[in-house]
């Protein structure tokens, strides 16, 4: 985890916030323990990461970009993962289109303030 470790400090370093809500279904499965027990490491490295079980959020909560993963930069760039039924990445695709942003910026807002921050998440 070092070289993602090493980012992140780098970029918390020149004023830069990065924060993660991770929407999970309970139980977790294998990979989501792993995430929650590295967590630490993560958040010691200047990263701010939020979790909301799936059977929290919001009514009439619709996924943009296909319900895939995305990360937002500078509220004007996504970065969206594909990945395969099996979990295989597939690819990841840039988007900037100004609608789709905007929509993921309010999407982002709306659950960083219904997530549990991560040492106050019991799962």
């Amino acid at each position: 985890m070092e070289p993602w470790t090493r980012l992140i400090r780098r970029v918390t370093g020149e004023g830069k916030t990065v924060r993660r809500v991770r929407v999970v279904t309970e139980p977790h499965t294998p990979y989501i323990q792993w995430e929650h027990a590295t967590t630490a490491l993560d958040e010691e490295a200047g990263e701010e990461i939020r979790w909301l079980p799936r059977h929290r959020l919001p009514e009439s909560i619709t996924f943009p970009v296909g319900g895939n993963d995305w990360w937002l930069y500078d509220d004007r760039l996504l970065a969206v993962g594909h990945f395969g039924p099996d979990g295989r990445v597939l690819g990841s695709e840039l988007i900037e289109d100004p609608d789709t942003v905007a929509e993921c910026v309010r999407l982002r807002d709306l659950l960083w303030s219904a997530a549990i921050p991560h040492p106050e998440y019991k799962p």
